[in-house]
């Protein structure tokens, strides 16, 4: 429960729902940093790498939506996580 209780401290607005956009988001975050410390000590786990591409993928999925859905919101998230936004095309 430690994770856990660590990313509700770290929302935003207190909802501690998991289905929420805004926590999904901090826990593949949480998630996104764990893989990286592990690929640092072990750089030929490829299978580490594939799942910390489709964790990417689908973080960046979850922030296209929330842009959409709230920009606000969004521009919070970017700033408390420390990520770089969307490319905007």
């Amino acid at each position: 429960m430690k994770k856990q209780e660590y990313i509700d401290a770290e929302l935003l607005s207190g909802n501690k729902n998991t289905g929420f956009t805004v926590s999904q988001i901090y826990y593949s975050t949480y998630q996104v940093s764990k893989l990286t410390s592990h690929l640092e000590l072990h750089p030929k786990d490829y299978s580490s790498q594939l799942g910390l591409r489709k964790l990417l993928g689908k973080r960046r999925r979850l922030l296209t939506y929330l842009s959409n859905a709230n920009t606000g919101l969004y521009v919070k998230v970017l700033n408390k996580l420390g990520i770089r936004g969307l490319k905007v095309r």
